[in-house]
């Protein structure tokens, strides 16, 4: 039986231009554009410079299906389950406000979690229902009991995150979902950092509700993002939004409608329709290459950054979590302060970040070896 050829990489390093002006570190944070991406933008706006609306290159409906398509076969999901929205604040503000909660009700997020899943949920203090923090832990198994100890009899909702996004630690999703499941708690998901670097499985892992945007590890664009609501909830949320996007048949204006769509209810009105484009673009290439091939090779990337900083003295956050696989590397050294690193590596084009007195790395498949040799060579002796 011949042995499967590895997947050439350099063809994918050599379609970021990103890669001739820096070394991009960040990707959970933001991402770069590729060339191919480009070309199917400039194909489209092409189109469209003499046709409008009436193009040909793009069309609403199959784009909207490939991008469904392809992010339910990563998640486990029905494609109807999914909206296209614009960022992970915007599907966390949907979820809390159509949730049915009532004054004694308990909330319970992370702690130090990102203001995406911490500000959408304050305004159920002034209808009398509490939130609560989960103590963060530096390893999944010490958050699971804590979370556990901080349930009571009130606990209604648990928002967290799949990744920490200071330290990268994965949390244990399915353990959280069969407990929340357990004691009838709606498990909402952040799946900012997690989704399309880690196996998030909604409907495996008990999770109602998830929102997560496009341009971290999926590679997409700025101000896209997706939410997902499980079909069979989809009718307990209160709609507060309703757009002309909203109801079935929206192309007839008259007469009014009241039946609305399914989950993409949420797109609400006009979508900017270059972002799915683009999406779609980069969504087809890590699908071309397989997802579990994309996150293996983040994983491979990371691992060796990973292993030449311990080498230099450095102490990684991974270490106290070392069966769970991550893409995030977060490192510290004694003597050595992470803010000046940062800026430091900023000025010699890396782009990394600097989270609670660590430095952040996020590597992608564009990124290559010979790119970290440099970024260790940056770092003070």
């Amino acid at each position: 039986m011949k042995t499967k050829p590895a997947f050439d990489w350099a063809k994918i390093q050599e379609i970021y231009p990103i890669n001739r002006e820096m070394i991009w570190l960040n990707n959970c944070g933001t991402t770069p554009c590729n060339t191919e991406t480009i070309r199917a933008l400039n194909e489209y706006l092409e189109g469209y410079s003499k046709r409008g609306g009436l193009t040909d290159v793009r069309r609403y409906p199959s784009v909207k299906k490939a991008i469904r398509t392809i992010l339910s076969e990563l998640l486990g999901c029905d494609p109807e389950e999914l909206s296209l929205i614009h960022h992970t604040n915007e599907g966390m503000n949907f979820i809390s406000l159509g949730l049915k909660l009532k004054a004694g009700d308990e909330i319970l997020l992370l702690e130090n979690e990102y203001p995406s899943n911490i500000y959408p949920w304050e305004h159920w203090r002034d209808r009398g229902v509490s939130i609560s923090s989960v103590p963060m832990s530096e390893t999944p198994e010490g958050f699971l009991e804590n979370l556990k100890a901080s349930i009571t009899a009130n606990t209604k909702v648990v928002s967290l995150s799949a990744v920490h996004w200071c330290t990268g630690m994965p949390f244990p999703l399915e353990e959280i979902g069969s407990i929340l499941k357990d004691r009838n708690i709606e498990f909402v998901l952040d799946g900012a950092q997690g989704v399309g670097l880690l196996p998030v499985k909604p409907r495996e892992f008990g999770i109602s509700y998830m929102s997560f945007p496009a341009w971290k590890w999926l590679l997409g664009p700025l101000g896209l993002g997706v939410l997902y609501v499980a079909k069979e909830k989809l009718e307990n949320l209160y709609f507060p939004f309703k757009g002309t996007s909203s109801v079935v048949n929206d192309e007839v204006y008259l007469p009014y409608r009241e039946e609305l769509k399914g989950t993409d209810r949420y797109e609400i009105s006009t979508v900017n329709f270059i972002d799915w484009v683009y999406f779609q673009s980069t969504l087809e290439m890590l699908n071309d290459i397989t997802f579990p091939i994309v996150m293996n090779r983040v994983y491979e990337i990371a691992d060796y950054l990973s292993e030449r900083l311990r080498e230099a003295g450095w102490k990684l956050a991974s270490d106290h979590f070392p069966d769970f696989k991550t893409g995030i590397v977060v490192a510290e050294k004694e003597g050595t302060s992470a803010e000046e690193v940062v800026h430091n590596l900023k000025k010699n084009g890396v782009m990394c970040a600097y989270r609670l007195g660590r430095v952040r790395f996020s590597p992608h498949i564009y990124n290559t070896k010979e790119q970290i040799g440099r970024v260790l060579e940056l770092l003070p002796k």
